[in-house]
């Protein structure tokens, strides 16, 4: 049920430590002469040992057994060697170097969906065990705080299968998807975007396709009819971002503002008929960088599947979508380009600047839906994309939207077995309205300064509810805690300032009904007035 009309005693922007299932939780502090001298202790008294070391998480109230406090990963370097075949498991070694946050005898690493052959920690053989969606590590030595860690774990990525994220089988090959939390069914690794790392993809596939991944290429090395593509990254990223692509691509390289390398891939079969659309990018970047301010990465890029995925997806610096949101016909073009902006605008919103914990998706979800709906309006049809229009609509619908999905700084938990699902109504539309109540509040100028702070101060980072309260409080001037308070936690929308007429509708619509959020309507209609609602097809992404 919805939380109720006061802020949680508890600051959700403040890590929760991980509530140990078993006296040794992911990341155990005790040492091993502690641990020995403990279960001595316990034999003496007569008491059993402790279970097994089981899965355990660093506390996200949404995905509770994910992510890990007792080390910070600074780098991964994943190998995949991939057959041609897209349904079967690949060769990979994952490379993972971390630092020790705790004195550490073991370690979990986020892993499912994949056999592991061996593991390695500091060049020495170390024991594992599968538990669940877990890995738990045991190396050969005790591991101090502080201590720099190689992990080499060599092992399958498999895309077979019924599918819950991660791999998506293309119609010629393979392409990711990880959000929310499907990294891990594709390679071990800290999935939390909390935890985020540079990047390093080796992809070895046969010499007629094409590999491409986040990051820029070094030279590719040929070898026996296959290529071994090299992609790195310049920015750290969250596990959730991380893209590969592998098929019968074409990549097309173009430079945007100041000289942006953008690189485009496409089916190599439809790179005429999607031409037009990719030579929209610099135009889209050079708006957003005029809100904003500076493109926040190396390079930028829209990587176009032959798949039906319907959802968009911002991997870092490689917007994933799906070919048939421009070739269907049915959408109005400017209401496509305000897709394409709404996955460039995660590139500073939820990419550069990464959510704290799950809880606050809603500022990536409300920026990218903010910028949409601006591009939208201003390149668009002013009677169907009027950003009033919209948000009125969203303001009538938010009480339905919020007892349905949760508030939006406080959503529900996903359904069972719908990890994406935490992605609502609420966090589109519904978040985006907290963004026009914010500036209806305290004017258009100080709330343009507190998207370009945003940005900027927390570049490369994560940060969370409680920092934009701060930053917003001290450009406007004022303490908005208690404005926030019932705009990000009320069971109830509060009044939006300025619009004394506006009422919310009783009971709020269903979603799926006309009020549905973008990415939750019926695929393939057009758009109805006042922006993408309803039917306006499942050409988004849930993300």
């Amino acid at each position: 049920m919805s939380l109720p009309l006061r802020r949680p005693s508890r600051d959700p922007d403040r890590p929760v430590p991980a509530q140990p299932r078993g006296p040794s939780g992911r990341g155990r502090r005790t040492g091993l002469r502690a641990a020995v001298l403990g279960l001595a202790a316990l034999a003496a008294l007569g008491v059993a040992e402790p279970p097994a070391v089981g899965p355990q998480g660093l506390g996200d109230r949404l995905f509770p057994t994910l992510g890990n406090t007792g080390y910070d990963v600074t780098s991964y370097d994943v190998s995949l060697d991939y057959s041609g075949h897209n349904d079967r498991p690949m060769n990979a070694t994952t490379e993972i170097t971390a630092r020790a946050n705790d004195e550490l005898d073991h370690l979990n690493l986020d892993f499912a969906h994949g056999a592991v052959r061996s593991v390695k920690i500091g060049g020495l053989a170390a024991r594992y065990e599968q538990h669940g969606e877990d890995l738990v590590l045991t190396p050969a030595f005790h591991i101090s705080q502080g201590q720099e860690l190689k992990i080499a774990i060599e092992h399958t990525s498999n895309p077979g299968g019924k599918r819950n994220g991660g791999w998506i089988r293309t119609h010629d090959g393979l392409a990711m998807a990880n959000q929310a939390d499907a990294a891990h069914r594709v390679f071990p690794c800290n999935d939390h975007p909390s935890d985020k790392a540079l990047f390093t993809f080796h992809i070895t596939a046969p010499q007629q396709l094409t590999a491409v991944a986040n990051g820029l290429p070094l030279r590719p090395g040929t070898r026996a009819g296959r290529r071994t593509w090299t992609y790195r990254t310049d920015h750290p990223m969250a596990t959730e971002l991380a893209q590969v692509s592998i098929g019968k691509s074409s990549v097309l390289l173009r430079h945007g503002p100041h000289g942006l390398p953008l690189r485009d891939v496409v089916p190599t079969a439809d790179r005429a008929a999607l031409a037009p659309w990719l030579a929209k990018t610099p135009g889209h970047v050079a708006w957003m960088e005029r809100k904003v301010g500076p493109y926040p990465f190396e390079a930028y890029g829209v990587l176009i599947a032959n798949a039906r995925t319907g959802f968009e997806l911002e991997t870092q610096t490689l917007s994933l979508f799906e070919k048939a949101l421009f070739t269907t016909h049915q959408l109005p073009n400017w209401y496509v380009e305000s897709v394409m902006v709404h996955e460039l605008a995660h590139q500073w919103f939820g990419d550069s600047v990464s959510p704290r914990r799950w809880s606050d998706v809603w500022l990536n979800e409300a920026h990218a839906t903010w910028y949409e709906a601006l591009y939208a309006q201003e390149k668009g049809d002013h009677r169907r994309a009027s950003l009033e229009t919209r948000m009125r609509r969203a303001y009538e619908q938010s009480d339905g939207w919020r007892a349905e999905g949760g508030p939006p700084a406080a959503p529900k938990a996903p359904d069972p077995g719908e990890k994406i699902s935490i992605f609502r109504p609420v966090v589109y539309d519904g978040s985006a309205l907290v963004l026009y109540a914010l500036r209806q509040k305290i004017g258009p100028a100080a709330f343009d300064r507190i998207e370009r702070e945003w940005v900027s101060r927390h570049r490369d980072g994560v940060a969370g509810t409680g920092d934009f309260i701060q930053l917003s409080s001290q450009v406007a001037g004022e303490d908005l805690t208690a404005f926030f308070q019932g705009w990000l936690y009320g069971e109830r929308t509060p009044p939006m300032p300025g619009r004394p007429q506006w009422q919310p509708k009783k009971g709020g619509d269903k979603p799926g009904a006309n009020g549905a959020a973008p990415g939750h309507g019926a695929k393939g209609a057009a758009p109805t007035p006042g922006g993408p609602k309803g039917n306006a097809a499942q050409h988004r992404k849930p993300a």
